[in-house]
């Protein structure tokens, strides 16, 4: 089974210049406001103050670089939701995840996060379709899973299937995750750890 040893936070950045040196494997953990992406971060780190949570949407406004086993990067992205923010900064933070997400070579898996209570929605669906139409490799990770019923979880998650399907001839690998449980982390490490032998 794959763990994390040692998680370090090692800086944050403006823009994709001003990201650590591209020599280590990359992974860039992203989805809308309020998804649960810190809390996950810090379960799959087993450190609850890792990454920083907020009952406020829109925390993270920086791209977060945290040092993994001394081997890899775990890279904390802002929402692309976005809570109330004005246009300006909007629009800002939107072009330094765009170009951080095109700009790194070492860039090897986009987690895209998606909250499993809720049906298919055009924001999640807009951002996968931009991702697959610049060729960046990306999986999809339903958090919250512990906050429905199993059944209506996997309802909502076969509705997604379905929609993407429409468009695309292949899924995307799929996890389910709880930040409460730790349902779904160690299949997230081992991805990582398999990618990591490609790399």
């Amino acid at each position: 089974m794959t763990v994390i040893n040692s998680a370090e936070f090692l800086k944050s950045s403006t823009s994709f210049e001003q990201c650590p040196t591209e020599n280590l494997p990359e992974y860039a953990f992203i989805g809308r406001s309020n998804v649960g992406k810190s809390s996950l971060i810090n379960k799959l780190c087993s450190q609850p103050k890792l990454a920083k949570t907020s009952s406020t949407p829109g925390k993270t406004q920086l791209i977060n670089h945290f040092l993994i086993n001394q081997q890899w990067f775990l890279v904390d992205l802002p929402g692309y939701g976005f809570a109330k923010m004005p246009v300006k900064l909007k629009k800002k933070m939107e072009i330094m995840i765009n170009e951080y997400l095109v700009n790194r070579p070492n860039l090897l898996n986009i987690y895209v996060l998606v909250d499993s209570r809720h049906e298919p929605l055009e924001i999640d669906l807009d951002f996968m379709a931009r991702l697959a139409l610049n060729q960046l490799p990306f999986s999809i990770v339903f958090t919250k899973a512990d906050k429905n019923k199993k059944t209506r979880t996997m309802e909502n998650i076969d509705k997604y299937k379905e929609v993407l399907l429409q468009s695309w001839e292949e899924l995307p690998p799929i996890f389910l995750t709880s930040s409460e449980t730790g349902l779904g982390t160690s299949d997230i490490l081992e991805d990582i750890a398999r990618i990591n032998l490609l790399y």
